[in-house]
């Protein structure tokens, strides 16, 4: 059975992670990225060969991305990639909006001001690679945004168990970056700036605002590319 998986990875197999840890990656992001999208056919036997893998650790990383909804294994059909999950978009947000508040209001009076400076740098760069129309880059460094608040804040776990849940969240998200990504950097300044003016209140409006978006995005996605969604 062909597969959509072009232009996968050689394995380096003396890196620390496990190869399945590695296959698993790879997938994973293309995936989330929509390189891999909503349709797309996986052979086991052929990303193994392509990433000059044995199909062992291919096989466990369909599973751990089964697992997680991103594609559905069919025996003796194709394996596809899924239609990004609505339902899995609302706890994504749920889960968000609860950690990224709490660290707000935490990041509001711990924050040095030389982290608010290096998040204005990364609003800056947001904006070089908007000017650029690098929605890849744009959407690491919006990751990064979130990230180095919580890690400032000294709750990087927050980060963890947010990114572990918002996969589906984020490729919604990339299919919007062409009509978003400013709009995302916008609310980032409005975050940053009532980070500097230590206003918790504000700063939880505004990462409210930002995170609802998506309810925005799920529904004009709804409208405009129904079939990159289910239920």
């Amino acid at each position: 059975m062909p597969t959509d998986a072009a232009a996968l990875p050689i394995l380096d197999d003396l890196r620390p992670r496990t190869v399945t840890d590695q296959v698993y990656e790879a997938l994973y992001q293309r995936v989330i990225n929509l390189t891999l999208p909503p349709g797309a056919r996986l052979s086991e036997a052929e990303v193994a060969a392509q990433m000059g893998v044995s199909r062992q650790p291919v096989r466990d990383a369909f599973f751990r991305l089964s697992q997680l909804g991103f594609i559905q294994i069919r025996p003796q059909r194709a394996t596809v990639v899924t239609q990004i999950s609505a339902e899995a978009i609302r706890q994504a947000h749920f889960i968000r909006l609860a950690l990224e508040t709490a660290c707000l209001r935490e990041a509001v009076r711990l924050l040095t001001p030389q982290d608010h400076d290096a998040l204005a740098e990364l609003i800056r760069r947001q904006d070089a690679a908007i000017r650029a129309d690098d929605r890849s880059g744009f959407h690491a460094l919006d990751d990064q945004f979130h990230h180095d608040i919580c890690a400032a804040s000294g709750l990087e776990f927050v980060w963890t168990l947010v990114k572990d849940n918002k996969g589906h969240m984020d490729r919604a998200r990339y299919l919007s970056l062409s009509y978003n990504a400013r709009n995302a950097m916008e609310e980032h300044k409005i975050i940053l700036a009532a980070l500097r003016e230590r206003d918790e209140e504000k700063a939880v409006a505004a990462i409210g605002l930002h995170l609802s978006r998506i309810h925005e995005t799920l529904a004009r996605l709804r409208a405009e590319q129904p079939e990159m969604l289910g239920l």
